[in-house]
């Protein structure tokens, strides 16, 4: 069984402000919504887990009863850093998951499809991790503004959320964590510190994370909402 995590206990501080990112409208929604029924959508996924600050939790339960979000398993608190709220949500998980699909709250364009595609990837080798090919150039700045080489951008991805994983490979990875205190910015990078491989799901289509405020207007106008 896959069991979603749905990370959503960000303080979105490059919002402006000390903001309750997940909680924001995006139109008629809160942010955290089009996550959630996104999930609630997905034939692949059974249950949900989501994981807010301690002060939303009623607000989140509320708001899923009125969005008919049937897979909610639990709400759970978040931690100071989203490695602890991803940790929190593990410890959550209802016994009979095998597969966890991991997201951020933030990237609200998130489809079913795409979560159906990193659940493939993560039966067929361990993990699935959305990623998009880099188009750009890219330069190396060492110093100031100085460039000091370009970058062959051939072998550059970007990396998303939904990131799914088999259960036991993403537990013993953050058992690593704790054990040796490094930090990580995704969850990929956790299965990487204890030397597992780690698959990309190539994903074409827009999967913005809302970042700063203007990204509500762009998220918006791909929802055409």
């Amino acid at each position: 069984m896959t069991t979603a995590i749905i990370v959503g206990a960000g303080r979105g501080k490059r919002m402006g402000a000390n903001f309750d990112k997940a909680f924001l409208s995006l139109g008629p929604r809160p942010l955290v919504a089009y996550s959630l029924m996104a999930y609630e959508s997905c034939r692949d996924v059974r249950q949900i887990v989501l994981v807010v600050r301690r002060n939303r939790i009623e607000a989140a339960k509320s708001m899923a009863l009125m969005f008919g979000i049937s897979k909610l398993r639990a709400v759970v608190a978040g931690g100071t850093k989203r490695q602890d709220s991803v940790r929190k949500g593990l410890e959550a998980l209802p016994p009979e998951t095998r597969y966890v699909s991991i997201h951020d709250a933030a990237r609200p364009l998130v489809t079913p499809e795409l979560i159906s595609e990193t659940i493939k990837s993560a039966q067929k080798y361990g993990s699935g991790v959305a990623g998009r090919r880099i188009v750009d150039t890219v330069k190396l700045v060492e110093k100031t503004t100085v460039v000091s080489r370009t970058i062959d951008r051939s072998q550059l991805w970007t990396v998303q959320t939904p990131q799914t994983f088999q259960l036991e490979l993403i537990q013993k990875a953050y058992e690593h964590l704790a054990e040796t205190g490094a930090d990580v910015t995704d969850d990929a990078a956790a299965l990487e510190e204890i030397g597992e491989t780690v698959r990309l799901v190539e994903w074409p289509h827009a999967n913005l994370k809302v970042t700063v405020p203007e990204d509500l207007t762009v998220a918006a106008s791909l929802l055409r909402i």
